[in-house]
């Protein structure tokens, strides 16, 4: 079970980005809001996040918050971010993720022994877009290293880097971990050695991080390095919805 602690200020997190007045039910289950501003899935979508036993919906208009609304009672918070599921209720166009939500604090940081080696490149240097190239627009896409706003930390090969790591700066002090390894270096823990580098380095700046993983891999290496999964985060875009007209 989640230190309460860590679980509160996670939700914190979440009902920030969600743009309007609302908060996760202390009695579980799932709460539906009007949110055309949600920072929890792109324009017009709705976005479901759970965290712990409770879920918070955003959706664009009132007709699709009634919508997913009617959904969500007949569902359990576990069912709520399961994209089979919701299928069967919704008339679902698209889907982003879902993704699993992992934290850490410091107490359970274990640091990877690994991480001899790793330095710190700044945001734009060429060595780090030669490694974006490398990996592809798709794979360097869904890491989200070139938008991080940390220092790089990285491992080479020879001039070459291979593996790199870095956050974001979310709200609520919340540091949003990127990482990324070259397609021919995989398998070899260069992932946990540069994530452990920049999970350090946010704790240091007393800032909570946050790792969003879809592929076991990743997962792995979360919780390698301590991270708790706390919940998921999907984005839905639905069909026969469309948004509120204004006077």
């Amino acid at each position: 079970m989640a230190d309460d602690l860590l679980l509160v200020r996670v939700r914190e997190l979440w009902v920030k980005l969600a743009g309007t007045p609302v908060e996760f039910s202390p009695s579980g289950g799932t709460r539906v809001v009007v949110a055309p501003g949600s920072r929890l899935c792109p324009p017009s979508w709705s976005g479901i996040v759970r965290i712990g036993d409770a879920a918070l919906v955003t959706a664009p208009s009132t007709r699709a918050a009634g919508m997913v609304g009617d959904a969500a009672r007949k569902m359990t918070h576990e069912e709520v971010v399961d994209i089979a599921r919701l299928r069967t209720v919704l008339p679902v166009l698209d889907v982003l993720g879902p993704a699993s939500l992992f934290y850490l604090d410091r107490d359970g940081f274990l640091p990877a022994h690994e991480g001899i080696g790793v330095e710190q490149l700044p945001i734009g240097d060429g060595d780090l877009a030669a490694l974006l190239a490398l990996a592809g627009e798709e794979e360097a896409g869904e890491s989200g290293l070139k938008d991080i706003s940390s220092p790089a930390f990285c491992l080479r090969q020879g001039d070459e880097v291979v593996a790199a790591a870095g956050y974001r700066s979310w709200p609520q002090s919340v540091a949003h971990l990127s990482v990324l390894v070259a397609p021919h270096c995989r398998g070899r823990r260069l992932a946990r050695a540069v994530a452990s580098a920049a999970v350090a380095h946010a704790l240091n700046a007393g800032l909570l991080p946050q790792w969003r993983a879809r592929p076991f891999p990743s997962q792995r290496v979360a919780l390698a390095l301590g991270f708790q999964e706390l919940g998921a985060q999907l984005g839905l875009r639905l069909g026969d919805v469309p948004l509120d007209q204004g006077p």
